[in-house]
């Protein structure tokens, strides 16, 4: 124990006079963090070079992925399929029966998380841009049944239903994550327009936030708020793991022009948005006061300005890379790759990224022998296998 604590003592010693890793100018200069190491952390190399290979093609801008105890993985494209994918990586034809979606902008099929007992019960979770009347919708999670020879689904039923339906295909957010429990967190956006962000803060709304559900859509109430809401002030959260261990919801979503944020979102709480951010509007502008902090609300962990632009993560487990065990990693979509924090507790002690550049990562897959497989989101999509 002594040693190991020597080892951090040092590591983090070491990590404060390295620099960051290289990134562009930030957005917002004159933005000071609320703590050291809440932004720009050490670059950590770990060491690694992964080799990086195609493990399957054919994919039109896949979004979601999650492996199958039996093997293999279950894969969305957000125009409005799922397939299987083979260990092998062998593509199946599209699987029957997945809802109707509105495959608009940032809008179709998103996520897919298979349940603990899909051994026994081959249910999964859908979540996806439910198209309504009048061009509007809503982000919805459906619950299924996939047939044994992974054909057809069936038993199909919503069991959420974002709250009001937006005119703007834009923010989903859309992550659908498992806790210990057995019970569902699910990621909303605020659908990006002015007059809608505003509601990441209404609690009589689910705009920006994290929900919190049993798998039959019941409220969790573990939240205090009403509506299942487990937190609040999200802007578009499109990533989010249980850490293992201490089974902790850890997010991170997408910031405007810089503010791009990583939380660990607790019972009730605020994390500000559109009150407080890191980052700026598109034109420049501020948001809101120009605020970055606020009473009442929680600071991000760690922040990036400029932004990645974040996909799915993980918590690496696997044995492939050691160096990387317990960090978190996360698929970037702008200027794309894979972000690696190394964490220590609830800090950030140092990033490292990879592939930077070569494609839009949307999600990422820790494979049995722990090999990642990193989605590639494109009209020619397609899956990596990441090894060393």
């Amino acid at each position: 124990m002594h040693r190991i604590f020597l080892f951090l003592i040092l590591f983090c010693a070491g990590a404060a006079h390295a620099e960051p890793v290289a990134q562009g100018a930030p957005n917002a200069p004159e933005y000071s963090p609320a703590f050291p190491g809440q932004t720009r952390a050490p670059e950590v190399l770990s060491g690694v070079t992964p080799v990086q290979r195609v493990f399957a093609s054919g994919l039109e801008n896949p979004w979601g992925i999650a492996a199958l105890p039996g093997g293999g993985y279950l894969v969305t494209e957000r125009p409005g399929r799922l397939r299987y994918v083979s260990a092998q990586g062998v593509v199946s034809a599209p699987i029957a029966g997945v809802p109707k979606v509105l495959a608009q902008q940032q809008g179709g099929l998103l996520d897919v998380s298979v349940s603990p007992e899909f051994g026994q019960n081959r249910v999964l979770f859908l979540s996806y841009a439910k198209p309504l009347d009048d061009g509007r919708s809503v982000t919805a999670v459906a619950r299924a049944v996939l047939s044994p020879d992974r054909s057809t689904l069936t038993d199909l039923r919503d069991i959420f239903l974002q709250d009001p339906p937006s005119g703007s295909p834009m923010h989903y957010g859309s992550r659908v994550v498992i806790d210990r429990r057995g019970d569902l967190f699910i990621t909303t956006g605020e659908h990006f327009s002015r007059s809608e962000r505003v509601l990441a803060q209404d609690i009589a709304t689910t705009f920006g936030k994290v929900v919190h559900l049993s798998p039959d859509g019941l409220p969790v109430g573990r939240g205090g708020l009403p509506l299942g809401i487990w937190s609040l002030g999200h802007r578009n959260v499109q990533g989010a793991a249980i850490q293992p261990g201490t089974g902790d919801l850890w997010t991170v979503e997408h910031g405007p022009a810089g503010g791009d944020e990583l939380n660990r979102p607790e019972a009730g709480k605020n994390y500000g948005w559109p009150v407080v951010s890191y980052g700026k509007n598109y034109n420049g502008s501020p948001v809101g006061e120009g605020r970055t902090q606020a009473d009442g609300m929680t600071q991000p962990i760690y922040y990036w300005d400029p932004v990645i632009a974040p996909g799915g993560m993980i918590f690496y487990t696997g044995e492939m890379f050691p160096e990387w065990w317990g960090s978190l990693l996360i698929g970037s979509l702008n200027p794309g790759g894979l972000v690696r924090l190394s964490l220590l507790g609830d800090r950030v002690t140092g990033e490292e990224r990879f592939f930077v550049g070569d494609a839009r990562i949307r999600d990422v897959e820790q494979a049995p022998d722990g090999a990642l497989l990193l989605l590639v989101d494109a009209p020619d999509g397609a899956i990596w296998r990441i090894s060393r």
